[in-house]
């Protein structure tokens, strides 16, 4: 139940037109859209949460244990505009409302992250949930609107802290990180929001399925940097961030960068969508 003062709060910010609902909780501020599947059926609900502008460091530290020769140097990065962001990964039950069909590898529950979708199959169904909500105008998130969502104002490899366990994310338990002790290998991916959010309301931010970025891997320098983009050439590469059930330990943290080739598609890779504020 909200207090007094989050009923009062939520009555002081406008709806987004493109919204079915607006709240707000302990995690902050939330939106939902409520998508009628195009051949009829139930409706599906993907709720947002608003991330706000603002700095972090970005990469790792010098001193991080098994990082990667890509993730420096650390750098620290201005926001400039606040965004909404998916609470988890698009999931099955969202793509076919949309799409009308299903990728994915492993079927079975519709409330799994939808994978096996290239980075182009992604625009297309950007393309089409848009032109069904007038001022959607979803995206893909930057690879640096995306590492700031998952750090959630911290600077530790995991948004939990030094260390993960597979209580905490999807990964295989076979090879944990940093030596530390070894644990669950679930091998598939779990339904979204089934492990704990990170501190901005956030699931499944580390491991489960590996998530597309709208941009190409640049290269960090020491300087600061606004609103930076990777190259976006239409035969590049682009950015996979996250880690997955099937990837180690290392993988999942929130410096930690990946790639892959526009048409990919791979049974541990999916995505998730933002909305840039104007």
């Amino acid at each position: 139940m909200r207090t007094d003062r989050e009923e009062l709060r939520v009555e002081r910010i406008t709806r987004p037109a493109w919204a079915d609902a607006l709240g707000i909780d302990r995690f902050g501020l939330w939106t939902e859209i409520v998508v009628k599947p195009k051949g009829g059926g139930e409706s599906v609900t993907q709720r947002l949460r608003w991330i706000p502008p603002g700095r972090f460091l970005m990469g790792s530290p010098d001193d991080e244990p098994e990082r990667g020769g890509n993730e420096g140097r650390q750098h620290e990065v201005t926001l400039s505009r606040g965004y909404w962001l998916f609470d988890t990964a698009c999931t099955q039950a969202l793509w076919q409302a949309v799409m009308g069909g299903n990728p994915s590898h492993l079927k079975g529950d519709d409330m799994r992250p939808v994978e096996r979708v290239s980075w182009n199959d992604v625009q297309g169904f950007l393309m089409w949930l848009n032109a069904r909500v007038p001022g959607l105008d979803l995206c893909l998130p930057t690879e640096a609107q995306w590492e700031h969502a998952c750090r959630a104002g911290t600077t530790t490899p995991f948004s939990f802290g030094a260390t993960i366990t597979p209580e905490q994310v999807n990964y295989n338990g076979n090879v944990p990180y940093a030596n530390g002790a070894k644990g669950l290998h679930r091998e598939e991916a779990v339904p979204v929001g089934s492990l704990p959010p990170n501190a901005w309301g956030l699931y499944e931010m580390h491991g489960n399925v590996w998530e597309w970025c709208a941009d190409g891997q640049r290269t960090y320098t020491a300087k600061a940097e606004s609103d930076p983009r990777g190259p976006e050439s239409d035969f590049g590469r682009r950015i996979i961030r996250g880690g997955s059930w099937a990837g180690y330990g290392r993988s999942a943290r929130a410096a930690s960068r990946n790639q892959s080739v526009l048409h990919g598609r791979y049974k541990d890779l999916g995505f998730r969508c933002a909305r840039v504020q104007a």
